[in-house]
């Protein structure tokens, strides 16, 4: 199919200002609704008789969309309100009862959903009463009488707007499209057209392309991506191709910018609602970052990690939401906002996950602090990759020697790449030594051998860069001084060919080649750490595991590597036929030291063992020791204890009991009465059973456990290991989000709205979600989400093309 259809990646005007004539959902109007108007919490809503009337069935759709606002189980949601000498709150059992009941986070209210959307008279002449509409029921002392009072009798007001709501359910029975009902046939063309429309949509979403093109241009070339793939598809497909040249009306052609907007909202909502079925009631942890797309707007990127119904470790991308101000009052208003939307309580809170930056892990003013406030128990976590990136940053700045060798090692990259021609010269280079060495024999050719490649520039905030650069360096050492030969001799300026000139000089030094492998060799243990930290499965002991074990590597190679070293540096010198230094001869003190000892000498070997490989080291192990504090920490001290290593040597039942102290409202009066044993009983069970005995990490324990009933056979211990498995380790996944931002958004899509992108975003992180909905649930939320003058024939009537693999998607 790709070498059919050649989709456009580079299209400009994404926010279309095409005329609509093919949305089949209401009367155009001038008045657009915001949906920021669209608020979840009951007791801040507009009520609808204040929109505009052209758009109170949109209203009433959005509403219906996203169901009555119902956050179960929050700490502090529920205040208890004096009533004599009893105390009482809102309960959230009640909404199994009542299904159309509300609660308002802000004036800890009930509300009534239906009677909200559509407010009547009864025969008396009443309205539904405010109370359970616009002030909102508080009288916890009668609240399921008072409740059952207001569904009241037969031709109550609350049931007047059970009727309403019902009806407005069932498009497809009301009087309306019974009044334009054409027959069996055109019902089956428009779903056969939607389905259609949907295949397209769905590839696009998946490749991350852009739907339309330039609008002001009327070739075919110009008509966009969604317009050229579904002629294609219709084309392909003889029953579409018949369907689609039919005589439909103009408005009923389903290849409006607003239908295609529809549908990625739909695509993108139900991805959505698998991920928070998933979640459930489980407990889950928040990962958050910001970062400026392509149109200069901040976004926050929202991630949620939790533990699955299989014992598995899932992170999952919940929505990007664009903020006007990055204070933590408004990222923390965003998030509620979210939060409230989706209805997940933060109350099931248990673990954040943030940057360095102020706004974010602030003790007093930071999201960190306003989340603790309302939930003491979302323990944070700083991101551990981020931390080991700060970790090489002051290692890099913090010893004199280490610093300049990368001020120079950035001349060199800058150089050697500031323009084409130069890149290019240094690419031949490489290559002409590649096939010297090819025709020798000295290498060997291979898949994933020998690839071109260039020198990489490092920077303070990408992981891994500087390890990357280094790396590139030595391979490429005979090429990188080659071009900067090639500089000296061509340069017109010079200052060019004095800047090589003394390039050249300081690679060729011993100094400079020592520090080039003793942080190639520091970096790549760090390096290997990083990529580890960022894998989405990660959990929390198995990091602490894996730094505790890097820096007991740190200190074996200040104990025993100085000879390793020394002898890579000596052999890299002898084959590039660089002077090799004697370590007895005497050089003179640099003149950064103190005062009273300029002008005394030291050896080589004091200078290079003590000033540089020692200092290095020792600056690298209590930066790590100083960065990871947390591992420390009472609670991850405490969490080590649930590691199955070497037969679960490390569990200690007193730590674990405190443990659950930490979570005093995950464990009840009864609980703690139970816990101790049964922790006795698990260890004693687990330590003897063959099916635990290669299990090697905290994930794969709860993913056995769930696989061999032990999860109900031991609850209050696989709640401690669910505690544990939802801290979150690193926010990598977030930078995966704002990579896939800039793919989605590019430069000449920088006019998608908030929505649109968010839409687009969440089925293109998400595929592997999206590859499991069937275009039937789609398509039923499509029609749910407006009005639409077309409705859906049940499936028995349609024809094969309502399946779930297409052509295109093929």
């Amino acid at each position: 199919m790709e070498r059919l259809f050649k989709p456009k990646r580079v299209r400009s005007g994404e926010s279309s200002n095409e005329p609509n004539i093919s949305e089949p959902v209401q009367n155009q109007s001038c008045v657009e609704l915001n949906l920021n108007d669209i608020v979840s919490d009951p007791g801040l809503r507009k009520s609808v008789e204040k929109f505009d009337i052209s758009l109170r069935d949109h209203v009433r759709r959005e509403y219906l969309t996203r169901g009555p606002c119902q956050p179960i189980g929050h700490i502090h949601m529920y205040p208890k309100t004096s009533f004599g000498k009893q105390h009482r709150s809102f309960q959230d059992s009640s909404y199994q009862k009542f299904v159309w009941l509300e609660y308002s986070i802000s004036k800890d209210a009930a509300f009534c959903f239906w009677c909200f959307l559509f407010k009547t008279q009864n025969k008396g002449g009443r309205y539904a009463e405010d109370a359970f509409t616009k002030t909102g029921f508080n009288n916890w002392k009668k609240a399921m009488e008072r409740f059952n009072e207001h569904i009241g009798a037969v031709n109550s007001c609350h049931n007047d707007a059970r009727i309403q709501f019902e009806s407005f359910q069932d498009q497809r029975h009301s009087v309306s499209n019974v009044l334009r009902s054409c027959g069996r046939e055109i019902d089956i063309a428009y779903r056969t057209r939607l389905t259609a429309a949907l295949d397209v949509t769905r590839f696009l979403l998946k490749q991350g392309l852009a739907f339309r093109g330039n609008d002001e241009s009327t070739s075919s070339s110009n008509r966009g991506n969604f317009l050229e793939l579904f002629e294609w598809y219709s084309q392909r497909n003889t029953e579409i191709f018949e369907v689609v040249n039919q005589n439909a009306p103009a408005n009923n052609q389903l290849t409006s910018p607003m239908i295609q907007k529809d549908l990625a909202h739909a695509c993108a909502s139900e991805i959505t609602s698998v991920i928070i079925n998933d979640i459930g009631d489980n407990y889950f942890s928040l990962i958050v970052d910001e970062s400026r797309d392509s149109s200069v707007k901040e976004q926050m990127g929202v991630v949620l990690r939790y533990v699955n119904k299989e014992g598995r470790v899932i992170e999952r991308f919940l929505a990007i939401v664009h903020v006007s101000d990055t204070t933590s009052l408004c990222l923390k208003d965003a998030i509620d906002s979210l939060f409230a939307q989706h209805g997940l309580s933060l109350s099931k809170l248990r673990g954040q996950g943030y940057d360095e930056a102020s706004n974010m892990r602030g003790e007093f003013n930071g999201l960190k602090a306003l989340i603790l406030q309302e939930n003491p128990y979302a323990m944070y976590i700083h991101c551990f990759a981020h931390q080991l990136q700060l970790v090489i940053v002051t290692v890099a700045k913090g010893n004199i020697i280490v610093s300049e060798f990368f001020v120079y090692v950035s001349m060199i990259v800058n150089l050697t790449g500031a323009s084409c021609k130069r890149r290019d010269q240094l690419r031949q280079i490489e290559h002409d030594k590649i096939v010297t060495l090819l025709d020798s024999g000295d290498i060997i050719s291979g898949k994933c051998k020998n690839q071109e490649t260039s020198l990489a520039r490092p920077g303070d905030t990408r992981w891994g860069s500087h390890y990357l650069t280094l790396l590139r360096l030595s391979s490429m050492w005979a090429s990188v001084i080659g071009i900067l030969g090639n500089i000296q001799d061509d340069a017109t300026t010079s200052d060019n060919r004095g800047m090589a000139r003394g390039l050249i000089d300081r690679m060729n030094d011993y100094e400079f080649v020592f520090a080039l492998h003793l942080m190639k060799y520091l970096l790549g243990i760090t390096n290997d750490l990083s990529l580890v930290l960022q894998q989405r499965d990660q959990n929390i002991v198995q990091a602490m595991s894996l730094i505790d074990t890097m820096k007991s590597q740190l200190q074996d190679f200040r104990e025993e590597g100085w000879q390793i070293i020394l002898d890579e540096v000596n052999n890299f010198c002898e084959l590039n036929m660089i002077p090799v230094i004697d370590m007895e001869d005497s050089i003179a003190i640099r003149g950064n030291a103190r005062r009273s000892r300029r002008g005394q000498t030291i050896t080589n070997f004091h200078h290079y063992r003590v000033e540089i490989f020692c200092e290095v080291v020792d600056l690298i192990i209590q930066e790590m020791n100083n960065r990871f504090s947390e591992v420390s920490t009472e609670l991850l001290s405490c969490i080590a204890c649930l590691d199955p290593k070497s037969s679960f040597s490390q569990f200690n039942v007193q730590k674990l009991l405190r443990l659950a102290d930490l979570y005093p409202e995950d464990f009840s009066s009864n609980d703690y009465l139970y816990l101790e044993s049964q922790l006795r009983n698990y260890i004693y069970n687990v330590q003897r059973d063959p099916q635990f005995s290669e299990v090697g990490d905290l994930g794969s324990l709860a993913q056995q456990m769930v696989k061999t009933g032990k999860n109900t056979v031991f609850p209050l211990v696989y709640r401690l290991i669910q505690l544990a498995l939802v801290l979150p380790v690193a926010t990598a996944f977030v930078e995966r989000v704002f990579s896939a931002m800039n793919i989605v958004k590019t430069d000449l899509r920088n006019k998608m709205g908030d929505e649109w992108m968010n839409d687009c975003l969440v089925v293109y992180i998400e595929k592997d979600i999206f590859a499991t909905i069937e275009n039937e649930q789609i398509l039923q939320r499509f029609q749910r989400m407006k009005t639409r003058r077309m409705q859906l024939p049940p499936l028995r009537y349609s024809s094969a093309t309502t399946t779930n693999t297409s052509s295109v998607n093929q």
